[in-house]
């Protein structure tokens, strides 16, 4: 018998409710308001009193109320039929739902009940299988979407039958599992599973190590991010996040994209569901919507709301990477979950910390960021996920809570800095601020010697201390006046500038340098650290400024031009022509010709 209760209090969407029976964490519950059944979460229990988050508004709410306890966890269902979807945090159906406004109480199963599915089994009767073990495949759009065995499945049981290849829906048994009790149970193309428990059928979990190419440069060259990786790109509002991710979302190698709107505002969120489905997918020529599925709830819905879309999103990336897939997983933004946190924290009057919010708020991001990942699985095949976060600070503070504490939770940082943006300087990643700790992995280090070329991230270490001294006689010359350094300092800066301008920045809308290739930027990184390690010979600054102006122009229209192409090549030939007009030698013959010039 389900447990029962009735409302005793009302705070917004906290609602407390005093209960008949046992209730426990995290549990489902229903309200009903006048024949409208409100979904509920509960999320502290004292006694006999139980105080949950409500996702649906509690306008009209009243004391007295009954409520039911379903003994179920928050759940989603998984199964063929997701990709091209949009949900709702509680994985709703958006386009299933009536009207422009969402209706209280009303609620849509996520799948097609009635579309059938060509099923090709793998497996057969008498095999020994276990939670997450491939039954089959059906084909979903061009992804091979793989049957399973529940995750909640116990033990090892044995396959008593499996149907034959086949259409069948998704609530069609398609095998039956005896268990080693000798229970039998009957399985169908779905399952569920609770969304904030972790899936667990895999065999290993390493440190990741194979480097994810997303095609921006200034991520994969300066701070790559690895397959099964995590990372985030906090920036103020105007500094190019939306436009960033869609440039990660068409060209990461990620067999499935999955994007989560949390607390979007509304015109935010209308321009992913119109701008999604006209992006064109480099990979298979098709539209990109093919292999994403977005979950959205804007900023005006309840923030427990919030809260669910961000581990609903983490829950089905996981059921897909247990296929075998490289899932990427980005969220949009997690500052609006963390307010959700807040907001819900200080209605139930716990403690607070930094900036009013949850004590434990670092915890919380670290065990939902630990859940991505790059595992084995049980037959032996590789799946992962790869989450990138954006955090929106507020004023642009990267000190407060949100940022520092996803600081210690990603291993990558992306910060967009407002004066890159505002000159035209995209992707605005600073350089200098930005990291990626996966640059001291052994395994990193090894994969890039082993891929690229033996010694790369040294020549990527290289990059990064040329830039940043670049920038440091950017504020001399600013404060003591061009002729007031020497002309060397007018060369590191140049220096620094082609690096910025040839490799870092990046146009997003052309058809060639959206996307570069990491023999491309191998090519780039070599032949621009050749510029940067020869010495050269000018009488005064301005011969500096306009001479590099001349590289730099003649590099960014190489990036335009598709690489080894015979304009390409010309315009190699070009620049060589231009480099010896100058140089005094290359690096390591520097040094000599610079002391035999003094000398002289």
């Amino acid at each position: 018998m389900s447990t029962k209760g009735k409302v005793v209090g009302i705070v917004a969407n906290l609602v407390t409710i005093e209960v008949d029976g046992p209730v426990g964490q995290n549990e489902i519950c229903y309200i009903d308001l006048k024949n409208v059944k409100l979904m509920a979460e509960v999320i502290k229990i004292t006694g006999n009193i139980a105080s949950v988050q409500v996702f649906e508004s509690t306008r009209g709410l009243y004391v007295g109320c009954d409520v039911e306890f379903t003994g179920r966890m928050l759940e989603v269902t998984l199964g063929p039929g997701m990709l091209s979807r949009n949900y709702d945090g509680l994985q709703n159906d958006l386009d299933k739902l009536t009207g422009v406004f969402l209706q209280r109480g009303e609620y849509s199963f996520p799948l097609n009940e009635e579309k059938k599915w060509h099923f090709t089994p793998s497996a057969k009767a008498g095999d020994q299988v276990k939670a997450a073990d491939w039954l089959g495949e059906v084909t979903e759009g061009w992804i091979p979407h793989k049957i399973m065995v529940p995750f909640s499945y116990k033990g090892v049981g044995t396959l008593k039958s499996v149907v034959a290849e086949g259409d069948y829906t998704i609530s069609d048994t398609i095998a039956v599992v005896v268990n080693e009790n000798g229970e039998e149970q009957e399985l169908t193309m779905t399952m569920r599973w609770p969304v904030k428990v972790e899936v667990q059928g895999f065999t290993e979990k390493p440190r990741p190590f194979k480097v994810l190419e997303t095609g921006v440069r200034t991520i994969d060259t300066l701070n790559p991010i690895t397959e099964g990786g995590t990372g985030f790109i906090p920036g103020p509002f105007g500094c190019g996040k939306t436009v960033l991710q869609h440039a990660i979302s068409k060209n990461a190698e990620a067999d499935l994209i999955i994007v989560v709107a949390c607390g979007e505002r509304a015109n935010e969120v209308v321009e992913i569901f119109t701008e999604f489905p006209e992006l064109e997918d480099p990979r298979s020529g098709r539209k990109l919507m093919e292999r994403t599925i977005i979950i959205c709830n804007t900023s005006n819905m309840p923030v427990a709301a919030r809260e669910a879309s961000v581990y609903t999103g983490m829950t089905i990336a996981e059921y897909y990477r247990m296929m075998g897939l490289k899932v990427l997983l980005l969220a949009d933004s997690t500052s609006r979950w963390a307010q959700a946190l807040r907001e819900m924290s200080n209605r139930m009057e716990e403690l607070p910390g930094p900036d009013a919010f949850p004590m434990d708020l670092s915890a919380i991001v670290a065990n939902y960021y630990s859940r991505s990942g790059f595992v084995y699985l049980n037959n032996g095949e590789t799946g992962s996920i790869t989450f990138v976060g954006t955090v929106s600070p507020a004023g642009g503070n990267l000190k407060e809570p949100v940022t520092e504490s996803t600081k210690k939770a990603a291993r990558c940082f992306y910060a967009l800095e407002q004066n890159r943006a505002d000159s035209k300087r995209y992707p605005a990643i600073d350089p200098i601020d930005s990291y990626s700790k996966y640059l001291e992995y052994d395994e990193v280090i090894e994969y890039f010697d082993d891929k690229v070329e033996k010694g790369w991230v040294d020549k990527i270490l290289l990059l990064k201390d040329m830039l940043l001294r670049g920038k440091e006689t950017r504020d001399q010359i600013n404060i003591l006046g061009d002729d007031g350094v020497p002309i060397e300092y007018h060369i590191i800066f140049n220096k620094a500038e082609v690096i910025d301008f040839c490799i870092l920045q990046q146009d997003a809308f052309d058809k060639v340098d959206a996307s570069t290739s990491l023999t491309r930027q191998q090519y780039m990184v070599n032949l621009i650290l050749g510029i940067c390690n020869s010495s050269y010979d000018f009488d005064n600054f301005e011969e500096v400024n306009t001479y590099f102006k001349k590289v730099i122009n003649l590099i960014k229209q190489m990036n335009y031009q598709e690489f080894q192409c015979d304009g390409f090549n010309t315009m190699e030939q070009d620049l060589h022509a231009l480099l010896k007009e100058r140089q005094l030698a290359e690096f390591g013959e520097s040094e000599r010709v610079l002391d035999e010039k003094r000398e002289d």
